[in-house]
């Protein structure tokens, strides 16, 4: 390939591709729960203007191309809420998602305080799951999404964001 994949923060210029990917990106996540109105498909892509502008968002790029972003933000309870890890099927499997969670879990600890880190995933999303628990996510609970998909709810403590990955 010649490049070197870059984890930066997503910016404005971002918003339309990071859209697209999210919607390229999880097209295999409602196939396998034969549910395409999961939350990532239907979302506005205003609304993921106002994600990129409110919350912690990462992209990985490869030259000008975004191939993968993640978001975060803290919540009332001093967690921080993980979502949206995509990464595009051509370059899934080398480490970017793994990168993405770190620049994410920095981030939220560092500057924002975040005591614990908390995602979910689908309960049949085992490349998800199987990333998250390499990276150091317990399961402590399911949830049922908005959209009916039973969610598997992950938790790690954020004092040990620099030791994964």
């Amino acid at each position: 390939m010649g490049m070197s994949v870059i984890i930066s923060e997503a910016t404005d210029q971002d918003v339309e591709q990071i859209f697209r990917l999210q919607y390229l990106c999880f097209q295999s996540e409602a196939a396998l729960y034969g549910n395409y109105r999961i939350d990532p498909l239907v979302q506005s892509l205003e609304s993921v203007r106002q994600e990129v502008a409110a919350d912690r968002v990462f992209v990985a790029r490869l030259g000008e191309e975004v191939v993968g972003s993640v978001r975060g933000r803290v919540t009332e309870d001093g967690a921080a809420a993980i979502g949206k890890l995509c990464v595009h099927p051509r370059l899934q499997g080398h480490g970017i998602g793994a990168r993405l969670l770190r620049a994410a879990e920095t981030a939220l600890a560092e500057q924002h305080g975040a005591t614990t880190f908390r995602l979910s995933a689908g309960h049949r999303s085992e490349n998800g799951l199987r990333l998250y628990r390499r990276v150091g996510y317990v399961a402590v609970g399911t949830e049922q999404g908005q959209d009916g998909v039973p969610m598997v709810v992950l938790e790690k403590a954020a004092t040990s964001y620099a030791a994964t990955a």
